[in-house]
């Protein structure tokens, strides 16, 4: 019989974080660990306040469900999340964090790895980027200046962000990704475009609304850069209009409830010769593993949840080179920093 415990935390960032939405100084997180036959497994999903779910509304769901849970005879994580799904089907954010914890626990119990059970190829880690939130010129060029990184991934508004992203060019020659978090018109994309490529961006992450299906159609088309969804790709019914309208996706565990559903994204992405990122929601080193081992199935990584924020709840992950170093203890292979 599994049994449940959950924590509610608020880690801080180490900058205050702005996105076109808006900016927080701490980022919500919801924990929760499965324990079965004295093994212990843990999951993370970040809250979001675009998508309506906090740390509150998991806690309360997860009471609610809890007994039917901690019922259910676990043997395959991907019948797990399937039950899960059904359980809680208006809580992708809460299922994540269970389907994530079911994988953990799995992993232990059969005493490898994730990566391992799912055939990954270790060699083939990509690099993860470094996030700057929208700032000053000047502050966005310090929190450069601080951590160095060969890939950056800009977050901005408008187009009275381009000056910012002509200064961080000129102090440094490292890839740019550019994501605009649904914050552009078509109008804007279309006087950009030539700046950012001219700038030698990368690639562009959902640079229009989700509801802009007809105009990412069109601005694909005018486009040399590459154009990835985020926000328009949440779940698999998600990846055939996203394949008229960008050029890849932006696969979050907690957007599309856990690692079961994203193992099948990869598929169907690659089935439909779409390019793959694998896209973090500032979590912690728990849910940042979870990316690691998924990670070489992928084309570009964001997955520097640990490095935005100034406080962490677990360990076992190594940054070298900019790159994630695949965990080898059983499971995510991470532990928990002393008690919850």
């Amino acid at each position: 019989m599994l049994s449940i415990n959950y924590w509610q935390k608020e880690l801080p960032f180490q900058y205050p974080f702005t996105i076109s939405k808006g900016t927080k100084t701490h980022q919500p997180i919801f924990i929760v660990a499965l324990e079965w036959r004295g093994i212990k497994a843990y999951g993370e999903a970040p809250a979001i306040s675009y998508y309506n779910i906090t740390t509150e509304k998991m806690r309360e769901d997860l009471e609610q469900k809890k007994k039917f849970i901690e019922n259910f005879s676990f043997t395959d994580p991907k019948r797990f999340w399937h039950f899960l799904h059904h359980l809680l089907p208006s809580n992708p954010f809460l299922v994540s964090a269970l389907d994530m914890a079911g994988w953990d626990l799995y992993g232990k119990i059969r005493n490898q790895p994730l990566y391992k059970i799912w055939n990954v190829n270790p060699s083939k880690l990509p690099i993860t980027d470094y996030t700057v939130g929208i700032d000053t010129t000047d502050k966005m060029l310090e929190k450069i200046e601080a951590h160095s990184s060969p890939i950056y991934k800009i977050k901005v508004g408008g187009k009275e962000d381009l000056e910012k992203l002509i200064a961080i060019r000129s102090k440094t020659d490292a890839l740019l990704r550019v994501d605009a978090n649904a914050g552009w018109t078509f109008n804007q994309a279309i006087e950009l475009l030539p700046y950012l490529e001219q700038l030698n961006v990368e690639l562009i992450e959902q640079p229009l609304p989700i509801d802009s299906k007809e105009e990412m159609k069109e601005l694909k088309q005018l486009s040399t850069i590459p154009l990835l969804a985020d926000e328009s790709c949440v779940s698999m019914k998600d990846v055939d209009h996203c394949k008229e309208g960008f050029d890849g996706i932006n696969i979050k565990l907690t957007k599309c409830s856990g690692i079961t559903p994203a193992l099948e994204l990869i598929k169907k992405a690659r089935e439909n010769q779409l390019k793959i990122m694998l896209g973090c929601m500032n979590e912690s080193t728990i849910g940042t593993a979870a990316l690691v081992h998924l990670s070489p199935l992928v084309d570009f990584l964001d997955a520097d949840g640990p490095l935005l924020l100034a406080e962490d709840l677990a360990e076992g992950l190594l940054l070298q080179d900019h790159s994630w170093q695949m965990p080898v203890a059983p499971g995510l292979g991470i532990r928990l920093k002393g008690s919850l």
